[in-house]
């Protein structure tokens, strides 16, 4: 469970104390449903992407431009924050630690490195903190509420994996541009028009010369509109299907549009492209015993109860599988005696892979905490596995999935945002 905390999405976290003292930059400039966005996290929102486009060479559009741009992004945040107040999302200290700690060691630093490093940049680490809390829940709520859309038939995994055999080793990934020329709510044909028009204009802009990420800035309707349309390294079988079909042939620096979908007229630009060589993976066969801290089990606790285990196994005074079944909170794998199955070890959060990676066959770990809670693991066996067609059964199932979730993540954040009810306050700024 990799997360990519983007750096300039980092909001003022304000104090009861604080919000007493406002001035008049510091006042409420939207309502959200039961929510508001404040003046001071749109200012901050707007500096932090100017800090970073300086930092990047980019430029930028108007002031204008980028407080709604800024806006928009506030008001889907906070209607998020909502959504997981309502269904009791969470993220414990414990948990929050664990994956700062995870995001300094995949950087190859310390968690007091990324603290200076974050410090050189004007960045409190008390906001970074709060902001990984936040983009945490944000992800939980994505998850929770997007993945019950998502359906993948036997036939498309059937399809998508001969497609595999057929491209071989060699899987493109294309680092795309994205521009969004959306529509509006039930949009008219005049709605329709008006936005192709547009997209047009963009596109005859970008062949002209204008730069894509200050276009994307100003224009884009997309959720990467802030980093300037970046959707980053993308392989062809995870793309939406729309935009796998429309990168078929092309190469590198090649603008592909306007392409319409249900959300409007998208404009892509191939950034760059790269291929994947085919490996041999070490697939790693193991089990394990999850104890979630609660209300009632605290985290000492939790962490207790698995050193007694690993005593009474140790004495061959209990047996794994039975007390997998009984205290497990792992409902996919409890039932098996915590059997996990063969799999690769880069499938788990970090701090699970590496105490795994490091187990010898038949060995069981000390507790280890990770995001998930507590587990105590033990290593089975060990292989080195070419593309057997259960892997690639289950190498296609990800990335339909990934692809339909890309896609179902963008229609509901939308559909969230039409039916909000969302009032700007600031008519000046805003108008």
């Amino acid at each position: 469970m990799k997360l990519t905390v983007v750096t300039f999405a980092l909001l003022a976290f304000i104090s009861f104390s604080t919000f007493a003292k406002q001035t008049r930059l510091d006042n409420v400039a939207v309502i959200v449903d039961q929510g508001v966005v404040l003046e001071s996290q749109i200012k901050e929102l707007v500096s932090t992407v100017k800090r970073n486009a300086i930092t990047n060479n980019q430029t930028l559009p108007s002031d204008r431009v980028l407080r709604t741009q800024a806006i928009e992004r506030l008001i889907v945040d906070s209607l998020q924050s909502q959504m997981a107040d309502r269904m009791g999302i969470q993220i414990s200290d414990p948990q929050l630690d664990q994956t700062i700690d995870n995001i300094a060691r995949e950087d190859g630093t310390t968690v007091e490195q990324l603290r200076q490093s974050l410090a050189s940049e004007g960045v409190s680490f008390e906001v970074y903190r709060e902001q990984v809390r936040k983009e945490l829940i944000s992800g939980e709520v994505r998850r929770a509420n997007v993945r019950r859309r998502i359906y993948i038939t036997p036939q498309e995994i059937s399809n998508l994996v001969k497609l595999i055999d057929e491209q071989g080793g060699q899987q493109a990934e294309y680092h795309l541009g994205h521009i969004l020329i959306g529509f509006p709510p039930e949009p008219t044909d005049a709605d329709v028009s008006k936005a192709k028009d547009t997209a047009e204009k963009v596109l005859e802009l970008l062949n002209n010369g204008s730069e894509f990420a200050k276009i994307a800035t100003a224009s884009s309707s997309g959720s990467k509109a802030l980093e300037g349309g970046d959707l980053g390294w993308m392989n062809i079988n995870s793309m939406p299907t729309l935009f796998a079909e429309a990168v078929q042939g092309t190469s590198k620096a090649d603008l592909i549009g306007p392409i319409r979908s249900g959300a409007g007229f998208h404009v892509l630009k191939i950034i760059d492209i790269r291929g994947i060589e085919k490996v041999e993976v070490a697939e790693l066969k193991s089990r394990h015993i999850l104890i979630k801290p609660s209300v009632i089990l605290s985290d000492e606790k939790a962490e207790k109860m698995l050193i007694e285990f690993r005593k009474q196994l140790l004495a061959g005074e209990a047996d794994f599988a039975e007390l997998a079944k009984e205290h497990s909170a792992d409902p996919g794998s409890a039932l098996r005696g915590g059997d996990l199955g063969w799999a690769d070890p880069n499938v788990y959060v970090p701090a699970f892979r590496d105490t795994l990676q490091k187990l010898e066959v038949g060995e069981i770990s000390q507790p280890v905490r990770s995001t998930h809670g507590w587990h105590l693991m033990q290593l089975m066996d060990k292989r080195v596995q070419d593309a057997t067609e259960k892997r690639k059964e289950d190498k296609a199932y990800q990335l339909l999935f990934q692809r339909k979730f890309a896609e179902e993540t963008e229609a509901w954040l939308k559909e969230m945002r039409d039916s909000a009810y969302v009032e700007l306050l600031d008519k000046k700024d805003n108008s």
